[in-house]
């Protein structure tokens, strides 16, 4: 199983949150905010180093996570080319990274999720950005019009480009209370478009907790992706800390020091129990696969 962290969720110094990550034999950072920079807002020297930061611990760039298509609907001509602008600068920041993604939202929500609304304004953001050159993958966003599997499907079917694939974030159904049991049927629904995974436990609406004390049935989620054959990143969120809980806001804009503080401390002790489920997952399949041959 490949195992990824994204970098801000241990350090804000990429060197030492590359440092830990190969330490602890995880493959990749999934890259967000670094040196207190949000990730849309670092330059290409900023970038540069970062991409460089992760090649030198022997590490691969998984990803790459602006806020794109996370605000409000666009309503105006000036909005939505406000919110192609970002999407358009994100493709290029990942190209200089060697991302193979670009993560985007579906805009946050007013009330129910409305998925066939907010595809129809991002047909509209993503005519004509060039995402052939770099994938866009959709995440299931706690306060989005997406925040479950079936509304993704829905935004992604009524988008109506097969191009984009899913970014499948269980934490995310549960915390929004949309599904609070989004495994196994939420997991079936979109096995096939999934291109990526974001791994962190809630404690039902109310906090993150650490990796194995919430919600979510990771042992039984990993099993069933290695007996489907994702060949996918698994990538620690964390959004757990020690002595404290991620406020709206940190989790809405989750960079800088004010969202990092406690992150090292609790991250790795989640990347440690993140291997243990992952070895033994691959010893059980590596033992299934010998007994079958």
């Amino acid at each position: 199983m490949k195992l990824a962290i994204i970098n801000d969720e241990l350090s804000q110094d990429i060197h030492a949150a590359a440092a830990q990550t190969a330490r602890l034999g995880f493959g990749g950072l999934e890259i967000r905010s670094a040196g207190e920079v949000p990730p849309h807002l670092m330059d290409d020297a900023q970038l540069s180093a970062v991409r460089d930061a992760v090649a030198a611990h022997g590490l691969e760039v998984v990803g790459f996570d602006p806020p794109a298509l996370k605000c409000a609907l666009p309503r105006t001509a000036t909005e939505i080319a406000q919110v192609r602008e970002l999407v358009v600068d994100s493709v290029r920041r990942a190209e200089l990274l060697g991302a193979p993604f670009v993560r985007i939202f579906t805009f946050y929500r007013e009330g129910d999720p409305d998925p066939r609304g907010a595809a129809a304004a991002a047909r509209e953001v993503l005519d004509g950005v060039p995402f052939d050159r770099v994938p866009l993958i959709v995440e299931t966003g706690q306060r989005t019009n997406s925040p479950t599997m079936r509304h993704t499907l829905e935004f992604l079917d009524a988008l109506g480009d097969d191009r984009l694939g899913i970014l499948w974030d269980p934490g995310n159904s549960v915390f929004s209370g949309w599904d609070p049991a989004p495994f196994p049927d939420d997991y079936q629904a979109g096995r096939e478009r999934i291109r990526h995974v974001h791994v962190k436990d809630p404690d039902g609406r109310n906090a993150y907790v650490r990796l194995g004390d919430g919600d979510l049935p990771w042992p039984a989620i990993l099993a069933t992706l290695a007996e489907d054959g994702y060949q996918g990143w698994l990538s620690l969120e964390t959004h757990w800390r020690i002595g404290r809980v991620l406020t709206p806001e940190q989790r809405d804009e989750p960079w800088g020091e004010t969202f990092t503080a406690g992150g090292f401390e609790a991250s790795t002790e989640c990347m440690r129990l993140l291997r243990e489920m992952a070895a033994e997952i691959e010893q059980t399949h590596d033992t299934t696969v010998r007994e079958v041959r």
